[in-house]
């Protein structure tokens, strides 16, 4: 007999296929029982050793023994003529097709049902700021607390930190920036991964932390960071993935190419991503779009000057907006984002209000000729409806596509939660802006959004820990003092009121704050000698803010006729009118109703008191 007839009848290739399939079953449920006490990755290593170096032993066993009626023997000690081979085979095929079957629907559920369940069956990890106001207010020194996790992070979740510039000359910054938020956006599109949000992960820019401690701000369970080195055409990315608890580097690589194989180089990162994470793809991994790398790196230069937000910083995005533009006509995601650029400048002053809004519109409306399916597009136009138009339906169509596109994307959640507040769905607001705040913990302007809403609705307790926690991150962040002011006001606290106003960060809040508070307090003359010159400063922009200060003080007839010029200015105030507590006050005045029809809010007012 020949050694495969010999090795096929002692069973052996039936053992050794038993033993694969019971360790692959095996591994696969120590995976998950490791993964979920967060034990070391060597612990996997040896487990994955030792199945290996069993194999040789399972297959000698199989050589050497035989099981009889009378129990395991040495083969040799076997007669031919009453050996049980053939019905232990059989059993054995059995066996092997029963684990096989197990082992299928395994691979099915993890496949296609695994990652659903997951996301259906754990607990929203919302923000503790949001779930335990009282945690972030402090301790009996007045030292603000440290808000606990509220859950353990996913293990299919990341943070992209924005990649170092090790360049020479260490002008490449906005390369550097512009790779780690392409990643950041390849990733985010991976329904299966949750990918912390852009301002959250850059929050941690040039700031000396531990790993451990980003993850632990960011709420994920793995780090993805790296450098960029450019000279002349030539570009070398490294990237490493490591996993937050223990530090260890699940993967690393250097790629040394030119600039015209930037695309290629993320998506290879991105795809190394989704392999180590055992990420489940229901479809084709995202691909980045490959355009001219001139036009890429111009696009890539007008979104870092854009974040960094002075008159001169956006002069300088829409040059490098424009240029990209002129390489690559179609190059859909920088008319998007010239569109957001040229309503910003508008909106802020820094160009003509209607001459702004008419190119940004035309930019947007070009993005989505290029391509109807880019969501920052459906982005950028619904800020147009809602920011200059005033048209309610068209905004919110707007949003909705832009989230059906990018469903996690905090940005759009946020712009979709302020259109709500403008129509009155407050607690459709409030989910819209805690979703937003979930997704980018470290946004400051997601939680301002969130309190905002809160404070429309009267929880000014919750709001009051928003605005705690917000000065606490950052006690000079615009208008947090100030809103803080208004819940005071609101509490009936005017002394509080004007102590908590005067540290408000920006002059021309820190005035209006205090205006309407000496009021309150029942120092007229002092707050009509102040008034006069506010009214003398900011008549042609704060048409809007002039008419809350009236109408705090019971002026109807002045209130409603700064309203009207506020209207008239389209001052990017007038959408708060609905619920402005300031204001709700004079809703039975005719001239309330008129206000409404021209804002377009009239009907999501009566939809309100229904």
């Amino acid at each position: 007999m020949s050694l495969f007839e010999e090795l096929k009848r002692r069973n052996v290739f039936r053992v050794g296929i038993a033993y694969i399939v019971i360790t692959w079953l095996l591994l696969q449920v120590a995976d998950v029982v490791l993964n979920n006490i967060d034990a070391p990755s060597w612990v996997f290593r040896v487990i994955l050793l030792v199945f290996a170096l069993g194999f040789p032993i399972a297959a000698l066993f199989a050589w050497a023994f035989e099981m009889t009626p009378e129990g395991l023997k040495r083969e040799e000690e076997v007669d031919r003529s009453q050996s049980m081979t053939h019905n232990t085979g059989r059993k054995l095929d059995f066996a092997i097709i029963g684990l096989m079957a197990v082992g299928l629907v395994y691979f099915a559920w993890d496949k296609f049902l695994g990652g659903a369940v997951d996301d259906a069956t754990s607990p929203p990890a919302m923000p503790a700021i949001v779930q335990q106001p009282d945690v972030v207010s402090g301790d009996a020194t007045g030292a603000p607390a440290k808000h606990p996790l509220a859950t353990e992070p996913p293990s299919r979740s990341i943070a992209v930190l924005p990649f170092a510039d090790m360049s020479p000359e260490g002008d490449q910054e906005y390369l550097s920036d512009g790779i780690a938020e392409e990643l950041l956006n390849l990733l985010a599109q991976i329904p299966d991964l949750q990918v912390a949000a852009r301002t959250s992960s850059f929050s941690f820019k040039g700031k000396d932390v531990k790993i451990a401690d980003v993850a632990s701000e960011l709420r994920v369970a793995h780090v993805l960071e790296g450098s960029v080195r450019k000279a002349g055409n030539r570009v070398r990315i490294t990237a490493q993935l490591i996993k937050a608890n223990d530090g260890y580097h699940l993967w690393s690589e250097t790629f040394d190419r030119t600039l015209d194989d930037v695309f290629a180089i993320q998506d290879e990162i991105s795809a190394a991503v989704v392999a180590v994470l055992k990420v489940h793809l229901l479809g084709e991994a995202p691909k980045s779009v490959e355009v001219n790398p001139e036009a890429y790196a111009l696009y890539l230069q007008g979104r870092y000057f854009h974040e960094r937000r002075s008159q001169a910083d956006w002069e300088s995005s829409a040059k490098a907006f424009e240029r990209a533009l002129e390489i690559e006509p179609n190059y859909a995601s920088a008319w998007a984002g010239l569109s957001v650029l040229l309503g910003s400048q508008a909106g802020q002053g820094y160009r003509d209000l209607h001459a702004g809004y008419i190119l940004a519109r035309e930019a947007a409306q070009t993005a989505l000729e290029l391509d109807p399916n880019l969501a920052e597009a459906h982005a950028a136009l619904g800020l147009i409806h809602t920011n200059y138009d005033w048209d309610w339906e068209g905004a919110e169509a707007s949003f909705t596509r832009a989230l059906e596109l990018a469903p996690g994307d905090a940005r759009i959640l946020g712009q979709m939660g302020l259109l709500q507040r403008y129509l009155g769905n407050l607690d459709v607001s409030i989910e819209m802006n805690r979703r937003a705040v979930k997704r980018d913990p470290l946004a400051l302007n997601g939680q301002h959004q969130l309190g905002l809403a809160l404070i429309w609705n009267q929880r000014l307790d919750e709001a009051t820990a928003i605005y705690r926690h917000i000065l606490t991150l950052n006690p000079g962040f615009s208008t947090a003092n100030l809103s803080m002011s208004r819940i005071l006001l609101l509490q009936g606290k005017p002394d509080e009121a004007l102590a908590v106003a005067n540290q408000e960060s920006e002059p021309f809040w820190r005035e209006y704050g205090t205006l309407v508070v000496l009021y309150a307090l029942g120092r007229t003359d002092e707050a009509d000698a102040q008034l006069g010159e506010f009214i003398e400063q900011n008549r042609a922009d704060a048409a809007y803010q002039i008419a809350q200060i009236y109408g705090f003080r019971g002026d109807t007839d002045r209130l409603f006729e700064w309203l009207e010029l506020a209207y008239v200015q389209r001052d990017g105030g007038m959408p708060e009118i609905l619920y402005d507590p300031f204001l709700i006050k004079f809703s039975s005045d005719p001239r309330w109703v008129e206000i409404l029809r021209k804002v377009g809010l009239y009907e999501a007012w009566l939809r309100s008191q229904a």
